[in-house]
């Protein structure tokens, strides 16, 4: 994108009267979650994510190159622009200026229609007004060329009136604003993932320039954002991240564009040799985290180039069977970007593209592009097709294997494992499976659960670690195979997560390193081969107690250090002589203790999985659980520092 000058008397399409207003604002501070996702950090960081959304709108529109975001001591939040400023003018159904209706109105906003924006994130137009009220305190200031306009809000209300405090030649707008401590459960930002969010925004808009500083501390910490490649730079960011982990299939990030009318898609593309795909699509600006048209037919398109490249050029047999989807996705990283007016989203939570005539402008799109570079480039095609008929006979090894275990389970009239010990209660709206280590630990969780929604699976031995394996090898597998059953979904193409059976995946192992070792190892399956489990919140590991601090009759189980000692010092009183028990495992514990402190709903403690960031856990799985010992020997040694509980 080009520099762009701002001169006020060139800017006849955006004032007061583009600004739309649907309907009041009412019941934000009642329920935040309905509009940020939730009260604690993820929900803190959207606050910031809103703002920054309506900057990139300028940007987008062509009016905005750099974006400041500061946060300030006391975990203030400042974000500015250069981009037009928001209208100060009278909005005439409201009859108040047009700023004040956009940080103190639902749904009023300069994207529904009333020509202010083309293309937009900022879907909903509930982001300025709900920042506001979930705010202690809100300025805005925006500059217009002339005048610089101030308006102040607590808690979603004007404090006075909206005023010019000065002049200037420039234009934008600068919103500074404290999280109200009432509403969020904890206050401070992260430097890191906010890093991490806008730099994702600097790498989808080419050209805008995204500043993040860190004044909280002695000394400012600042990155600079700024990527002329846009997407081509961010999967070389991607695989940079990576580079000693891993080995590039071609040199050059392969960058495909098209345009229907207004709508505008993109995609960067590149191969390496695992065994992973890593897709990361985005309808303007947002991450469609579950796809949607434009990712489908990115796949579709995909598949059907390189079956027609590899027929053409006899890299595929009379005899060979076409290569699926997932034979050409293997170690591929692939970044899409559309963008397009009236986008349609699924939900509120933006997650899926819905708009159909994207499917075929991406498709179209990278049919007929792609088809020309492979010709231009034979000896990258040739590495890519090499690398998906390796895919293609692993797939077919792993149908075999699949078949055999198929057959296996047939002659043993066994469709479940047979230490499965099962719910009586079939579907999976409240049951819940345990994945336990040993047979010993199984041995209690069978005694003490609530049989009839609470599943037993033990778990025994060495596990594989997928990392280091194709799908061929997961099938058959002793360890794997009892998990991919119990729970019904399938894995790989057939994947399927309506069939799953439970609506609670629980892993529970040991408190030390065998036991990080086997939750390490699961995460990582349910990460290659059953993702959708952790994008749609269904695994959990439990958290059972580290010790029990008794006297007499009087019992306390403590989950920290901490708690811990503060029983210590509520049971033992001036004395101190209560008894403390150190578990080292599960199976320390007898069915009556596992229930009442690991499995209870009332009493047990337990953390949801979340894939916050899909980039940065590919990363680290690929780091940890990759061939390369290199590279995991430095994550190591960069992180020991942070180490808490060390078992040796």
């Amino acid at each position: 994108m080009q520099e762009t000058t701002n001169r006020p008397g060139e800017l006849p399409s955006y004032d007061e009267n583009q600004i739309q207003v649907l309907e009041g604002l009412e019941a934000v501070r009642k329920r935040p979650g309905m509009y940020i996702g939730s009260t604690g950090p993820r929900g803190l960081h959207h606050l910031v994510y809103e703002i920054v959304d309506n900057a990139i709108d300028e940007a987008l529109a062509g009016y905005c190159n750099h974006i400041e975001v500061d946060i300030l001591p006391g975990d203030v939040i400042q974000v500015a622009d250069n981009g037009r400023g928001i209208p100060v003018g009278i909005q005439h159904k409201v009859g108040k200026p047009a700023v004040t209706v956009v940080f103190t109105v639902l749904h009023a906003g300069g994207k529904f229609g009333g020509g202010g924006y083309k293309v937009s994130g900022g879907l909903h137009g509930v982001g300025a007004s709900v920042v506001n009220a979930l705010s202690l305190w809100l300025e805005v200031q925006v500059r217009d060329g002339k005048q610089v306009h101030f308006q102040r809000f607590e808690r979603g209300k004007e404090v006075e009136p909206l005023k010019v405090i000065g002049t200037c030649s420039e234009t934008g707008t600068t919103v500074t604003f404290k999280p109200d401590g009432e509403i969020f459960e904890e206050l401070v930002y992260d430097y890191d993932t906010l890093l991490t969010r806008l730099r994702e925004q600097a790498f989808l808009n080419a050209g805008v320039k995204i500043t993040l500083t860190d004044r909280r501390g002695p000394e400012p910490r600042q990155e600079v954002m700024r990527y002329e490649g846009g997407i081509s730079s961010f999967v070389e960011y991607i695989h940079n991240r990576r580079k000693e982990s891993l080995e590039l299939i071609h040199p050059d990030v392969i960058y495909l564009s098209g345009k229907q009318g207004t709508a505008v898609a993109e995609v960067a593309m590149q191969y390496n040799d695992s065994y992973n795909e890593l897709i990361l699509s985005f309808a303007n600006n947002i991450n469609t985290v579950e796809g949607g048209t434009h990712e489908t037919g990115f796949k579709n398109a995909l598949t059907r180039v390189l079956n027609d490249y590899a027929r053409k050029n006899n890299l595929l047999k009379e005899s060979d069977k076409n290569l699926s989807g997932e034979d050409v996705r293997e170690g591929l990283t692939a970044v899409i970007s559309v963008k397009l007016e009236d986008a349609q989203f699924e939900g509120q939570t933006k997650a899926k593209l819905g708009n159909t005539e994207i499917n075929a402008l991406v498709s179209g799109m990278v049919y007929d592009k792609l088809s020309v570079y492979l010709e231009e480039n034979p000896a990258v095609a040739r590495a890519i097709i090499d690398k998906s008929v390796g895919a293609a006979r692993a797939r077919e090894a792993a149908r075999k294997a699949r078949e055999l275990t198929r057959r296996k389970s047939a002659l043993e009239t066994a469709q479940l494992p047979g230490k499965l010990a099962d719910c009586s209660e079939k579907g999976t709206e409240n049951t819940e499976i345990y994945i336990v280590e040993g047979d010993s630990a199984g041995g209690s969780a069978k005694q003490g659960r609530d049989r009839r929604y609470q599943a037993i699976l033990p778990l025994w031995g060495k596990m594989l670690n997928v990392e280091k394996a194709r799908l061929d090898r997961v099938y058959g597998n002793d360890k794997l195979m009892p998990v991919i059953t119990a729970l019904g979904t399938g894995i790989g193409d057939e994947f399927d997560i309506s069939k799953l059976r439970y609506s609670k995946v629980i892993i529970m192992a040991d408190a030390d390193v065998d036991g990080s070792h086997i939750r390490t190892l699961l995460l990582t399956f349910f990460f290659r081969f059953m993702r959708p489990l952790i994008e749609q919140g269904h695994i959990y590991i439990a958290q059972p107690p580290l010790f029990k601090v008794s006297k007499g009759k009087q019992v306390r189980y403590a989950y920290t250090d901490r708690e811990m000692a503060q029983y210590v010092a509520e049971l033992g009183g001036e004395s101190g002589k209560c008894d403390v028990q150190r578990y080292k495992g599960l199976g320390e514990m007898n069915p009556e203790q596992l229930w009442e402190t690991t499995m209870d709903p009332a009493n047990r403690i337990m953390l949801q999985v979340q894939l916050e960031d899909a980039v940065k856990a590919d990363e680290i799985f690929t780091i940890l659980m990759g061939d390369k010992v290199g590279p995991r020997r430095e994550f190591i040694e960069q992180n020991a520092q942070y180490v808490n509980n060390l078992d040796i």
